[in-house]
């Protein structure tokens, strides 16, 4: 008759080869779950209705897995890179550039021209001829 394992152990003195303790993942002080690769982020198990966070231990990959409330897994991917911290903080695509005043009111008057010339043949098109003396060029 074989042995059966109390509450996980086996009596003292008795020694068995066979039995494997399961191996019972522990939560990491850090919080923050290391994978290997994608590969280990898809083989990632997520409880349904959660949203895990998955680092890649092999490249700046940052994995957001989540599970819908049947337990159906979905994936996003996020690259991240590590600035410096002497670097610029506003990234060149966010620079603002701005207009001088002599620029902004030369675009002002070239919208007010185009707004005239489109009032001119509205009221030409609407009428077959233009009823305002400023516009008739007869």
């Amino acid at each position: 008759m074989a042995m059966q394992p109390y509450n996980g152990y086996f009596p003292m003195g008795y020694q068995y080869q066979g039995y494997i303790q399961p191996q019972q993942t522990q939560q990491q002080s850090s919080g923050i779950i290391w994978v290997q690769g994608e590969a280990g982020a898809k083989s990632y198990l997520v409880a349904p209705n959660t949203t895990v966070q998955l680092w890649d231990s092999e490249a700046q990959v940052i994995y957001l897995k989540s599970a819908d409330a049947s337990g159906m897994p979905s994936m996003k991917i996020i690259d991240y890179t590590i600035r410096d911290v002497n670097q610029n903080h506003i990234p060149q695509s966010n620079q603002q550039s701005y207009v001088t005043t002599a620029e902004f009111d030369a675009f002002k008057e070239e919208v007010h021209k185009m707004i005239e010339e489109k009032r001119y043949e509205s009221t030409i098109s609407a009428n077959g001829k233009s009823n305002n003396k400023q516009y008739n060029k007869q």
